[in-house]
């Protein structure tokens, strides 16, 4: 049964060995590469995503986007958070108040598929609520925010 358990802990380490050579492998990759051009690897990623969000389309007949119209996306609206214990989680009834982190009549989040697309406040339309979009985020703000 010892032997068995230090095969299988040998296994393991030299998986572990070659999992970070890969990874160091692809480290000094990285590194030679921006150490050719002239700047360190963080400028390097900095520039990939740069030259993404600088693409050279000229105008929108250069891009097909036909092949992305219809995939389906949730778009919620966050009018604001708030965090609570679970103790006072199930102690909340009907009734309950519940106090968020926004101010009355601070302007909703508007997300897609959980990422930041907009701002906007609430209106009231055939009797159903909707939302009339106030600020609209630019691409290059929601790939700051992901970094």
């Amino acid at each position: 049964m010892s032997d068995e358990n230090e095969n299988t802990a040998t296994e393991n380490t030299e998986a572990e060995t070659n999992d970070e050579a890969t990874a160091d492998d692809w480290g000094a990759a990285l590194d030679e590469q921006a150490d050719a051009e002239g700047k360190s690897a963080d400028d390097y990623e900095a520039a990939e995503i740069q030259t993404l969000l600088e693409d050279e389309v000229t105008s929108p007949d250069d891009v097909n986007l036909d092949v992305i119209m219809e995939i389906p996306v949730t778009l919620s609206m966050e009018i604001g958070r708030t965090e609570i214990s679970i103790r006072n989680l199930l102690q909340l009834n009907q009734g309950s108040v519940v106090e968020l982190d926004r101010l009355a009549g601070e302007p909703m989040d508007v997300m897609v598929n959980g990422t930041l697309v907009a701002h906007g406040e609430v209106v009231v339309v055939n009797e159903k609520f909707g939302i009339r979009l106030t600020d609209i985020i630019s691409p290059q703000e929601r790939v700051k925010k992901l970094r």
